[in-house]
């Protein structure tokens, strides 16, 4: 079945292109477009999309708010943030936020659509220099708060691999494990963290 693909971009040049982009690509389809996030909060829940792309400089709430919202609304939906932003703050916000992936407006379109397919099967798409901003970052971190002490080592290998955007098989490999291995040690991480999504594991752990 075809990805079903919302847009929050107030930005008329770039929403439309980027809806023209999806339609015209075969197992895309354009679950709709929005102007501002009042406006997706009100009418996207009823279109169920599969993944959202959503911009952060939104005219009234701004774009970390507007998916706060919706993964309250419409918490399968996976939202991968589309922004010209680079800072770690917002990186880190749109991900606790509950955001999947978080990629640069200057992304080209054909890397924009490999990463909504990729952020569908459950992986993290980011650009290259927001990868190295999440490494550093976790790299600076303190002292592990009490429910990440209770990761086995095993455990904090397989999520500083999803903090860094690696995909499941990726995982798998590097690691030498199956696959569903994998799925079993996530499985154990977001009951260990209280967390629900690959998104809040990762905010969790590089929060703290």
């Amino acid at each position: 079945m075809a990805i079903k693909v919302a847009i929050i971009e107030d930005d008329a040049w770039i929403r439309e292109n980027l809806a023209a982009r999806i339609t015209q690509t075969q197992g895309f389809v354009c679950a709709g477009t929005y102007r501002t996030g009042e406006e997706a909060i009100e009418r996207l829940p009823a279109q169920a999309p599969d993944v959202v792309l959503m911009d952060i400089n939104l005219p009234k709430m701004n774009g970390i708010e507007c998916v706060r919202q919706l993964k309250g609304l419409i918490p399968s939906a996976q939202i991968l943030m589309l922004t010209v932003y680079e800072d770690s703050d917002k990186i880190f916000n749109s991900l606790l936020a509950g955001a999947s992936g978080y990629l640069l407006k200057r992304t080209p379109q054909a890397e924009i659509l490999d990463a909504i397919a990729d952020v569908h099967r459950g992986n993290s798409p980011m650009t290259g220099h927001i990868a190295r901003k999440v490494v550093q970052y976790f790299n600076r971190r303190g002292d592990l708060g009490p429910d990440m002490e209770k990761l086995s080592n095993r455990e904090r290998e397989v999520l500083d691999h999803l903090a860094r955007g690696v995909p499941y098989k990726e995982i798998a490999s590097s690691l030498a494990v199956s696959i569903d291995t994998i799925r079993a040690h996530i499985k154990g991480i977001y009951s260990k963290l209280h967390v629900h999504s690959r998104g809040e594991a990762v905010a969790k752990y590089l929060r703290q």
